[in-house]
């Protein structure tokens, strides 16, 4: 599970060498004026790809921003996957923020759920219900569950999680990525003690979200 931070993410590599081969060969042989849009796209699908290291904050009882963006949700709600009341906090990337997606806790993959679904726009709470996501329930050493939810988008066609069952996760450490604009759910115990406010800007890894 160890990633070793290079400036564009393993994830983006493929679409950094397309869009820039593209662009090379339009300005070879059509001229360089031609290739401009395509090497703006490059430098596009760069800064999306880009996977900055961070550095993590907090003790074993804090919960970091599983991703960069807004708050879009701070809640109680019913948790859908350990089917319990829950404080939910959710984190909506656009296409500028960075899409890695990192362990809000320190804790043992006690579970994995897929569910397909639909694109909606994930800055919508209805994304959370109906949009294709991908779930971990973490378990802490002091026995504390944490669900950790990614949500498809409105243009990600993609959800990518390296995390299974049986792993142990370490907070902040990179488990996944999502393609081009989504959503992650984090659902706490009721007793947590959350650190952000709504529309509140955070980074992955980096922002404490709350307290256990």
């Amino acid at each position: 599970m160890t990633y070793p931070h290079p400036v564009i993410a393993r994830e983006g590599w493929p679409h950094v060498a397309l869009v820039a081969l593209a662009a090379g060969a339009t300005g070879w042989l059509a001229g360089w004026w031609w290739s401009i849009p395509l090497w703006l796209a490059t430098a596009f699908v760069l800064q999306f790809f880009r996977d900055p290291p961070r550095e993590i904050p907090g003790t074993a009882r804090t919960v970091v921003s599983p991703a960069d963006g807004r708050i879009v949700a701070v809640e109680r709600t019913q948790d859908p996957y350990l089917h319990r009341d829950a404080r939910k906090v959710s984190v909506f990337m656009n296409v500028f923020n960075v899409h890695a997606n990192r362990s809000p806790v320190e804790g043992e993959v006690k579970a994995c759920w897929y569910s397909a679904g639909s694109f909606i726009n994930a800055a919508l709470d209805k994304a959370s219900r109906e949009n294709e996501r991908n779930a971990l329930w973490l378990r802490t050493a002091s026995g504390i569950d944490v669900t950790c939810v990614q949500i498809a988008g409105l243009v990600a066609r993609r959800i990518l999680c390296y995390a299974r069952a049986g792993d142990r996760l370490a907070r902040g450490q990179r488990f996944g990525f999502i393609r081009f604009g989504s959503r992650v759910d984090v659902y706490l115990p009721l007793e947590a003690t959350l650190k952000v406010e709504l529309g509140q800007k955070v980074y992955c890894g980096a922002t404490v979200v709350a307290e256990l």
